[in-house]
């Protein structure tokens, strides 16, 4: 096949695909409809001039290629005419109707156009879509696309508004056929939920054929499925799973009767590779990888996951993982792409196509009450931001990083070193224990309600974030003496701790002990943990989106009862804030958007072998592992060496590195050109490029083959890690910062002010100021619409004085209890403060539930219980409506929540007459 044209080598690569997608190829005077289910016979005939390839499916025409060679690629759009054309026209001897599948493609670039389609529109697609999909298809009333159409409106009943948004808006992204959309929900806000609920619309309305959803860690496509099968849709009192089949895929087989498939980017990638995958590959983000393949491995196509296999995608965290290797599994599939994140960067906003359907960041989840805020404390040390030095000749402790045997040594030279390295090469136990110290001796005043009837103070739940799993050994075994306490106080949640993580993770969040969890890694992302109330954190982070992601562990609500129940029992109130403990700077430290995609000093072996094994085969890369492969041998011993051999199929360490780096060596690769060129002179040029590449690609692999064995990583990986630490004992450390982190004092007093003059000014013209200003509990009149309005005044005339700004102003100058749940409660709770109500700024819902204890106290005086259990149930509902409405009334059992369990008729079924004096007192008492 020497000597071709650039259309004969378009037209070979067509029939290639063609071929590959289960289409028989024929020649228009030796054709035979009945070869198989699918035929596509060149130069057919039409009444405008032969079509390129026309396509028959059980003996009917149905589709169009128009072939062009490879330098059309960017001018494709331009021969849709054309094609369209062809797919209007006549065929020889038949009288069909148009055909509705039409192809523009060069063999290397493919878009596709179905005409059923409402305002049809060609996309780009990888290859051609198979003949059975064709029959599928023909035989739906209507196309994907037009059922989208046919969305109906969403049930709000049990979503929050910014579900509703974002679900709306995605409907709205469908109809109009944007292939892409993306979902900004902040971290706890429901951003799993939104996706199941969205799902179940499109498998029950759009009649969706499968769905993948898509993540970066096998513990993320774990609680995936555990939501998918607990979701309940609110039109149907079903489980998900009894109406549609989720599979969480685990090895490259794939079942076709389910609807909904679960997996993690990195299984789909190997599953299109043909590959098999091991599953620690799956158990980290691969986002942490700070070498990400320049010319990543590209997938084939796979006739057993066709790219028309999925309808959508699903990709959750995909600010994370969605570019260059794993860019192609998305660019595989024929399918529309929603990403869900809760940090996205310029880079994610850029590959949605800047279609943000839902935009829900953290500040407006906690105005809208779906999350809470937090404070920063800081504890800086000596040692942690000036490092320190051991003097020659001192005996030291070194230790073994993965076996921890100590042993004696001294020192031949100064040993400097800085807080970065602390915890890697260098140990400070005392570093570890003055951090831990400060932490418990603040945590009372940070939690002054917490103690028990004798006056024991009782740790919330913390999280402590460690750099490694050798770090987070040294701080269990020092919070554990620090705080005089038991094995099952302080526990590791990592992926390599002994205990099962799951169970230790399910022991925290639910589980009085542990009271205080270490991890490195596992619950970094995508685990609720509602009753947690502390992160400390004793590593850096330098991923803006990584970081908040972090962070978003401590962001959940949690109620009191639960608070009581699963968390802390001391708890007074419900969760209406954290505490992030910075024992590192992590608050300060530069943050970017994205992780380096190049090389870099300090890049840890393991993610140097587990990139190559990935994919990433650049000169580069290659001579990073050589090099540390080189500095390996020189520090171990010869029985590790015989080891390392019978891991890597026979090979020594040397030949491993010769092959690494004869991969790229410039001599290597002019005698392999060389070598073609002489075995294929005469033929075109461009096939021999393509066979010095074969050949080139066949020595790389060659080398790096030995690393596609997870147990010879492993072992490069451990044996690394018993290379040995320092532990410096000689060096005490001390606090040199400790405090709340807070703003200019003298910019929130100016705010402040600002808020008392524009309330004393507007006293007399406001009603709801009125009331306020009167104190007379006149509550029957003080409605949610006066607050709003009063809000809505004070936002044009001074938007500086919205009330969440002024509520951040407070913080920074006294104590205050609870937090800005909502702009309107805010307010309240600000007009109280300020005209003297309340002596220390308190959220509204606070007051209420204050309020409302003292009130049902009262009422049981005397008495064992004044009021049944349902009347109790009724009462709590009512509390909280006047906690966010500011008043009730008979009318708004018309509303949410009390018309679902029987509105005003069940109020006064369990109320009978005394119905309009609890209205009444409820109005009165809970707001003084």
């Amino acid at each position: 096949m020497h000597n071709q044209n650039p259309e004969q080598i378009a037209r070979d690569n067509i029939d290639k695909q063609l071929l590959a997608c289960g289409w028989v190829i024929q020649d228009k005077k030796k054709f035979n409809l009945a070869a198989g289910l699918g035929v596509a016979i060149r130069e057919y005939q039409t009444d405008i001039g032969p079509a390129d390839y026309v396509l028959f499916v059980d003996k009917k025409p149905t589709g169009i290629i128009e072939a062009k060679r490879e330098e059309e690629g960017l001018r494709l759009t331009t021969v849709e005419e054309q094609s369209s054309q062809y797919a209007n026209a006549k065929l020889r001897l038949l009288n069909n109707d148009p055909l509705p599948f039409v192809y523009e493609s060069t063999g290397e670039v493919t878009r596709f156009t179905d005409y059923r389609d409402p305002k049809p529109r060609s996309r780009t697609v990888f290859t051609f879509h198979r003949p059975e999909t064709f029959v599928q298809w023909l035989s739906q009333e209507k196309t994907l696309r037009a059922r989208l159409q046919d969305l109906p409106a969403l049930p709000v009943e049990g979503l929050r508004d910014c579900q509703v948004t974002a679900i709306t808006n995605l409907d709205t992204s469908f109809k109009d056929q944007r292939p892409k959309a993306l979902i900004q929900m902040a971290t706890g806000s429901g951003k799993t939920f939104t996706a199941i609920t969205f799902i179940y619309r499109l498998l029950k309305y759009a009649k969706a054929k499968r769905v993948l959803f898509l993540v970066d860690t096998k513990n993320l496509g774990e609680q995936a499925e555990s939501e998918f099968r607990a979701f309940t849709a609110n039109d149907d009192n079903r489980l998900f799973t009894e109406l549609y089949g989720v599979t969480r895929l685990n090895s490259s087989f794939i079942p076709n009767d389910s609807q909904v498939y679960i997996s993690t980017i990195q299984r789909m990638y190997s599953i299109l590779k043909n590959t098999e995958l091991d599953e620690s590959a799956e158990e980290e983000n691969p986002n942490e990888s700070r070498f990400i393949p320049k010319e990543p491995v590209p997938v084939g196509y796979n006739e057993k996951v066709p790219i028309e296999f999925f309808d959508f995608v699903v990709i959750d965290e995909c600010h994370r993982s969605i570019y260059n290797l794993w860019k192609q599994v998305l660019d595989y599939f024929d399918v529309f792409q929603i990403g869900l994140t809760a940090t996205p960067d310029n880079r994610t906003f850029g590959y949605f196509n800047q279609n943000l359907v839902s935009d829900y960041g953290y500040e407006k989840a906690v105005i809208d009450g779906v999350l809470v805020p937090y404070n920063v404390f800081t504890i800086e040390t000596e040692i942690t931001k000036n490092g320190s030095v051991i003097k020659m000749g001192e005996k030291v402790d070194k230790r073994e990083r993965l076996t921890r045997r100590q042993f004696w040594e001294a020192l031949d030279e100064d040993e400097v070193y800085s807080g970065k390295k602390l915890d890697n090469d260098i140990v400070n136990p005392s570093t570890i224990r003055t951090i831990i110290k400060a932490t418990k001796d603040n945590l009372p005043a940070m939690f002054p309600d917490r103690r028990d009837a004798d006056g024991n103070f009782e740790v919330p739940k913390l999280l402590i974030f460690a750099k490694t799993d050798s770090h987070a050994e040294d701080i269990i075994d020092i919070v554990r003496e620090e705080f005089g306490e038991e094995n099952k106080f302080c526990k590791k949640i990592t992926y390599r701790s002994e205990e099962d993580p799951k169970s230790v993770l399910q022991q925290f969040r639910n589980d009085y002990y542990p009271r205080i969890a270490v991890t490195v890694d596992m619950i970094a992302t995508g685990t609720d943990i509602r009753p947690l109330e502390v992160l400390l954190f004793m590593r850096d982070v330098k991923s803006k989106s990584y970081y908040e992601q972090m962070k978003g562990r401590g962001t959940r609500t949690c109620s009191i009862e639960e608070l009581k129940a699963k968390g802390t029992p001391t708890a007074k109130f419900s969760k209406d804030h954290f505490v992030i403990i910075d024992a590192i700077g992590v608050e300060q430290s530069q943050k970017t958007d994205s992780r380096p995609l190049e090389k870099a000093p300090g890049i840890s072996l393991k993610d140097v072998i587990t990139s190559v094994a990935m994919g990433n085969t650049s000169e580069d890369m290659l001579s990073t592992l050589a090099n540390r492969l080189i500095r390996l041998e020189n520090q171990l011993q010869d029985k590790h060496k015989i080891e390392f051999t019978e891991k890597a199929n026979g090979l020594t360490i040397n030949q491993v590195v010769k092959k690494l780096l004869h991969a790229h060596d410039p001599d290597v690769i002019e005698s392999t050109t060389s070598k073609v060129k002489g075995e294929m002179r005469g033929f075109a040029p461009i096939e021999i490029e393509k066979a010095i590449a074969v050949e080139q690609q066949k020595i790389i692999e060659d080398a790096v083959a030995v690393f596609n064995n997870p147990e010879l990583r492993d072992f490069v990986i451990d044996i690394r890690k018993k290379l040995d630490q320092i532990i410096d004992v000689v060096n005490i450390d001390s606090i040199t910062n400790i405090g709340w982190v807070k703003d200019k004092e003298e910019t929130s007093t100016a705010l402040i002010n600002d808020f008392k003059a524009w309330i004393k000014t507007n006293k007399d013209e406001i009603t709801a100021l009125q009331i306020f200003y009167a104190q007379d509990y006149r509550h029957r009149t003080f409605t949610y619409t006066m607050i709003k309005e009063l809000c809505e005044k004070l936002k044009t005339e001074k938007p500086l004085l919205a009330p969440v700004n002024v509520w951040k102003a407070y913080e920074q100058l006294e104590k205050t209890n609870g937090s800005a749940k909502n702009e309107l409660i805010a307010l309240v709770s600000l007009i109280r403060r300020v005209v003297g109500i309340d002596s220390t700024l308190t959220s509204y819902d606070k007051t209420v539930d204050k309020n409302f204890q003292d009130w049902i106290f009262k009422k049981n005086a005397g008495k064992h219980n004044a009021f049944t259990e349902d009347q109790m149930q009724w009462l709590r509902m009512m509390k909280d409506y006047v906690a966010n409405s500011f008043s009730i009334e008979k009318d708004d059992f018309d509303l949410t929540p009390f018309n679902a369990e029987g509105g005003l008729s069940k109020m006064w079924q369990l109320f009978g007459e005394e119905t309009n004096s609890i209205i009444n007192e409820l109005n009165e008492m809970l707001a003084a």
